[in-house]
């Protein structure tokens, strides 16, 4: 019966040690994923608020076109031409990125 008891308070005495594979695995997952994402998301959202007109801009939908325009409360309508005389309108968050310089659009 002693040793029963004295198992029972030795696993007591240590619950950090429970706890610390959990507190490792947060930390390893924070800084490989939530952290890189968190700031990819601020570039993004800063890229978006500084679009202006004349900017080569990529959508979601894979268009490549050149913003003619802003329209709607706060401006969250953007008007791309896409060439050849299309003209069409997409929320601003539809906007990928800014087209790379590397890529030509005929």
């Amino acid at each position: 019966m002693d040793l029963l008891y004295a198992q029972g308070e030795t696993g007591a005495s240590m619950p950090l040690a429970t706890y610390l594979p959990f507190v490792l695995m947060f930390l390893i997952f924070y800084f490989i994923i939530i952290r890189p994402q968190s700031t990819q998301r601020k570039k993004h959202e800063e890229q978006l608020a500084n679009l202006k007109q004349g900017d080569k801009v990529l959508t979601r939908g894979g268009i490549y076109g050149t913003i003619i325009g802003f329209q709607g409360k706060n401006n969250n309508r953007v008007t791309i031409d896409a060439g050849s005389g299309t003209k069409f309108n997409v929320d601003r968050s539809y906007v990928v990125g800014l087209e790379d310089s590397k890529i030509e659009v005929k």
